[in-house]
């Protein structure tokens, strides 16, 4: 009998996809923020406030800050499978990696919407 080994496999394509399009999605919204930060903003507080202060840019920055959180999922969880052998060393990673991802996104909320 052939026991079974979890490794996590068969994510492939889709992930690979995903990865593109989060890497699409910040390079986007770096262009965006630099175009603005470039051409309205003459470093003080207000104006910088005054740029996150409409929907749009709130928007897109928490757009960006989940796209980071995800691309950075997919690669830490890839990087765990390849290295780390046994698995319930590989679970606890993986379960503090998306505790603090999703904390993460929940401070971003937080930063964002409390301008």
């Amino acid at each position: 009998m052939v026991k079974p080994v979890i490794v996590g496999a068969h994510y492939g394509f889709r992930d690979w996809l995903a990865q593109r399009i989060t890497a699409v999605v910040m390079a986007l919204y770096t262009v965006i923020f630099a175009v603005c930060a470039l051409t309205t903003l003459d470093g003080s507080y207000e104006s910088w406030r005054g740029m996150f202060s409409g929907g749009f840019m709130r928007f897109a920055t928490f757009l960006t800050f989940l796209s980071l959180f995800f691309h950075a999922w997919i690669g830490v969880r890839d990087i765990f499978m390849d290295y780390i052998k046994p698995t319930g060393i590989r679970l606890a990673l993986h379960s503090i990696v998306a505790l603090l991802l999703i904390g993460y996104a929940g401070w971003a909320v937080q930063i964002l919407w409390r301008l």
